[in-house]
């Protein structure tokens, strides 16, 4: 805790727009994610700016007047950095930058500095360091004035060849080498999957700060890193775990992001293997979010981007010891009743009506429904197990060799 009250937080305002697409409340709650990107990259929110607009400004993101706003408040505060909760061009960046005089991040750039923080292993300080170079080399020209003076000393640069230019190559040939070292990583990563045998591999996905660590720490009896911040876990980890006698794989893995900026995704995508190349999903929810289906949605459009949509897939909804519906008064004949009121028995109603069995609600951290979890997840292992392995039943004395069915007690 001393560690924690000696940090000093560099002191920001966030600024995002309302339109059509994203509504007041809409707004708010994306500025409240943004403010909580902001808290794990380091920073402390002083001040929210937001501005009706139907699109965003081609200069300034903002308009004149409520870019006045902003400036005024960085001056009188001794505000750091400005961070816009949108990818801006390289363009508006460089505007925005000589009008405020200070630090302007996007929401993109924002995400790349977390993931660069808790990069731990050269396999993803790689990923991240190739995300961060494509982002940068369109903004060079307002990021910095040089990289390096010069490379290589003698005969390396051509003749009226500016400073820019220079950079930029530098930069093009920077993202050659980060893209030939992940190849040579992708295939001794390959080789490792490939060396792990015909065992079952479940991988744990969802959005971020959903519980994913929590919850493989209680089934895998491991010690993975877990803490209530945003992209907590960036590396992979693989665990083998035990149900009954039945062994499987289980992999922890990055977690995602509305918005999650593309160059990202891209560089991440091998990591995501481990997705792509599982057999089960299990696809964990906070469930305690307000806004958690739409959650669940940016989790299924980006498993649909690397080609893991069709997998079998278990949903977890994970925190129903934090969940906590909005009340109605009795009294009160003026407020409509939304999901915003259901109780955890009517969410667990609605979701098994849409996915049948294939629906669980736990709390990890309390190890609340956890054998229920685990019994599921045998059931599911041990579906794809019977496939894959008809001969082997003699690891299931309780099931009919033949149906596959549970036997009667009187049977056994």
């Amino acid at each position: 805790m001393l560690e924690e009250e000696n940090i000093e937080y560099e002191k920001s305002v966030l600024i995002g727009i309302i339109n059509q697409q994203q509504d007041e409340e809409k707004s708010k709650e994306y500025l409240d994610e943004l403010e909580f990107l902001t808290y794990t990259a380091g920073g402390e929110v002083a001040k929210r700016f937001t501005q009706k607009l139907d699109t965003p400004h081609p200069k300034t993101f903002i308009g004149t007047g409520k870019m006045e706003d902003v400036r005024v408040y960085i001056s009188e505060n001794d505000i750091g950095t400005a961070i816009f909760d949108d990818e801006l061009s390289p363009a508006q960046q460089k505007n925005i930058e000589k009008i405020l005089k200070c630090k302007v991040v996007d929401r993109t750039y924002l995400i790349l500095d977390i993931f660069a923080q808790r990069a731990q292993t050269s396999y993803a300080r790689t990923q991240v360091e190739l995300a961060q170079y494509e982002y940068l080399l369109p903004r060079l020209a307002g990021l910095w004035t040089h990289l390096e003076r010069q490379r290589g000393g003698i005969g390396m640069r051509g003749p009226g060849e500016t400073e820019i230019e220079t950079d930029r190559r530098i930069v093009r040939d920077k993202i050659k080498q980060l893209k030939d070292k992940l190849k040579t990583i992708d295939k001794q990563m390959a080789v490792q999957r490939g060396n792990r045998g015909q065992l079952i591999r479940v991988a744990l996905v969802g959005y971020t700060n959903v519980g994913k660590s929590t919850l493989m720490n209680v089934i895998s009896k491991s010690d993975v890193f877990a803490e209530n911040k945003l992209f907590a876990t960036l590396d992979t980890t693989v665990r083998k775990v035990v149900i009954r006698n039945l062994p499987f794989l289980l992999t922890d893995t990055v977690g995602f992001i509305r918005k999650l900026p593309t160059q990202l995704v891209e560089s991440f995508k091998s990591t995501l293997d481990e997705v792509r190349e599982s057999d089960l999903v299990l696809h964990v929810v906070d469930i305690s979010h307000p806004n958690f289906e739409e959650h669940i949605s940016s989790v299924n459009q980006i498993l649909d981007e690397i080609g893991a949509a069709d997998k079998p897939t278990v949903m977890v909804f994970n925190k129903i010891d934090a969940y906590q519906p909005e009340k109605i008064d009795e009294d009160d004949l003026v407020t409509e009743r939304t999901t915003a009121h259901y109780t955890l028995e009517e969410w667990e109603r609605t979701w098994m009506n849409r996915i049948g069995d294939n629906a669980l609600f736990i709390s990890a951290i309390n190890k609340e429904n956890i054998e229920d979890f685990r019994k599921k997840v045998y059931e599911e292992v041990r579906k794809i197990h019977i496939t894959r392995f008809p001969y082997n039943n003699f690891l299931y004395p309780e099931y009919d060799k033949y149906t596959g069915e549970l036997k009667d007690e009187e049977e056994e």
